[in-house]
């Protein structure tokens, strides 16, 4: 007992008094938490220079020498702005509390030139057009140091030298200038999808590394970031929500385009990419059965909501977000990209124009199950006339061609079938006793959970034998009932849905007349997601006439078609 109090007293000796930590401290650490790398003083900057109007952005990066510049051709400051935008808690985004709560910029908390100027040398360049423009040097308070005139275009030039230069224990602490050349691209990147309109130039050291030329929408700029993205393997689709409220979303089609990462589902409100974890899995669950296995969608939403439903006040560099009503906006984005996964999305629904609180509602097939593999019709005034697509013949008892205003679609009637059914089974997925038990043989202790888990009631029959007391009503008519439900057994609900589909699906190699096919062609129209079968596979195969054109080079060209 004496020892442990004699321990208690020797460890209370060295207890360290608390102080208050001196002025200056406070503000290296301040600055340290929203200056934290070259590509965070390229953030700060670039979002200035966006939130001051700009349409082109050149950023010049020496990472060797801890040193960034950028140019844009903004709206400028003028002399007076030019003597306080440096200075602690300044800025020109918000003037009061109530502001907090109605951002509509990207900087806002007045701190990130104040910041840089902190951290290293700072020197600002700008021009208000219809006045002369200004060169001004800041100390490490954000202080006016020195003014000269100078010749710019309208605009502002950044320069930020001997970056951490005051902090040369932050420099040995960062990744490698190759990991922060990377992290800089990255963020360019998203900047770039959130503004399409922007003329994006990157050099580094003194040559220049790559550039984002500006786009109608953001389905322009992705083939410029992504290799072997085309732009006709994209989808863009908008929908406004009326109270200057919409929603953009570029997809990339599932049978044309994807990723073996999960590294291009994006999500951004109000122009600045946000980590949302609910909306992201609102993203991957809209894709799901669309996607080979082990594959990831590319996948980009923008989201332009009013100010009072955002708040932006739970990150430092307003990475993360808290967005009022999330359950409505899950649903609305959702419902989007089903929209944008048809094959012709050219309407609007008439909820899009409504005020938000409404919800968008997909249509929904109702029809019931077909037990066999036979095509059902579907429910007239639910298939999309918009594509016109008309079945002229079968080939190989396989494909259906089928003809199309601007060309051919050769379609396998397999999968096109399995993605009906599989549609089907999800929205009504139905179990049915059996009057006649199914006797199983062999069952693996996981084959036997994933069937009680599903529904199914199995029970000891015998030796390695197990009889299911019920099926899935789509097999259990069959004669194969069961390995259907042996095959049901090696996944989960989802995995057994699949599995049911591709049994009751028509095979390929069987005959149909023309009437079955248009049938097909019909309710294959009007599924959710009609572009992949739930493998991932795409199931058609379209040969526009302007392709067909190229190929037999019919240029209609007078005189050349003709050989003058």
């Amino acid at each position: 007992m004496n020892n442990l109090i004699i321990s208690v007293v020797s460890k209370t000796s060295y207890m360290q008094r608390i102080e208050s930590l001196p002025a200056d401290v406070c503000s290296l650490i301040a600055a340290g938490e929203v200056i934290d790398s070259l590509a965070a003083v390229v953030r700060e900057l670039a979002e200035n220079a966006l939130d001051a109007g700009a349409t082109r952005i050149v950023i010049s990066v020496w990472p060797e020498q801890w040193r960034v510049r950028l140019a844009d051709n903004g709206i400028g400051m003028d002399w007076e702005n030019l003597q306080k935008c440096a200075l602690a808690h300044t800025t020109s985004k918000i003037h009061q509390r109530e502001d907090l709560w109605k951002i509509k910029s990207l900087g806002f908390r007045g701190e990130a030139l104040h910041s840089v100027a902190q951290l290293s040398r700072l020197e600002i360049c700008s021009r208000v057009s219809g006045e002369a423009g200004w060169r001004v040097f800041y100390n490490n308070l954000g202080e006016v140091l020195a003014t000269e005139p100078a010749a710019i275009a309208p605009g502002t030039i950044v320069t930020v030298s001997d970056l951490f230069g005051p902090w040369q224990a932050r420099r040995s602490g960062l990744p490698s200038p190759a990991q922060q050349l990377r992290t800089v691209q990255l963020m360019v990147h998203n900047l770039a999808l959130c503004y399409p309109g922007v003329m994006w130039l990157v050099e580094q050291n003194d040559r220049q590394w790559f550039t984002i030329s500006p786009g109608a929408t953001q389905a322009h700029i992705m083939p410029q970031l992504l290799r072997d993205v085309r732009l006709q393997d994209l989808q863009y689709h908008q929908l406004e929500l009326g109270q200057n409220q919409g929603l953009e979303i570029v997809i990339g089609l599932p049978d044309r385009c994807h990723r073996h990462r999960l590294d291009w589902v994006k999500f951004a409100v109000n122009g600045r990419l946000v980590k949302c974890a609910e909306i992201e899995q609102t993203l991957l669950t809209s894709f799901s059965r669309t996607l080979p296995k082990d594959r990831y969608p590319i996948c980009f939403v923008q989201l332009r909501v009013s100010p009072e439903q955002i708040d932006w006040n739970r990150h430092p560099a307003k990475a993360e977000i808290y967005l009022h009503n999330m359950s409505e906006w899950q649903e609305i984005i959702g419902s989007g990209i089903t929209q944008a996964l048809q094959l012709s999305n050219s309407h609007q629904p008439e909820a899009g124009q409504q005020r938000v609180g409404k919800l968008l509602k997909a249509s929904e097939q109702k029809g019931g199950y077909t037990v066999s593999r036979s095509v059902e019709p579907a429910p007239k005034e639910s298939v999309l006339e918009s594509l016109q697509l008309k079945a002229v013949a079968q080939i190989h008892n396989t494909y259906i061609l089928a003809e199309h205003p601007r060309g051919l679609w050769l379609i396998e009637q397999h999968i096109a079938h399995e993605r009906v059914l599989y549609e089907e089974i999800c929205e009504r997925w139905q179990l049915i006793s059996l009057e006649v038990p199914v006797i199983l043989n062999k069952l693996s202790a996981v084959q036997i959970e994933n069937l009680q888990e599903i529904g199914i009631e199995i029970e000891v029959f015998g030796e390695q034998i197990w009889a299911a007391r019920n099926a899935p009503e789509m097999l259990a008519n069959r004669e194969d009932c069961a390995e259907a439900i042996l095959e049901v057994s090696l996944g989960n609900l989802q995995a057994a849905q699949v599995a049911t589909a591709c049994r009751s699906a028509i095979r390929n190699g069987t005959k149909l007349s023309l009437a079955e096919m248009q049938l097909l062609i019909e309710r294959w129209q009007n599924t959710k997601n009609p572009r992949t079968c739930p493998h991932g596979r795409p199931i058609y195969l379209s040969l526009e006439e302007t392709a067909l054109s190229r190929f037999f080079r019919r240029n209609w060209v007078v005189g050349k078609s003709h050989g003058i």
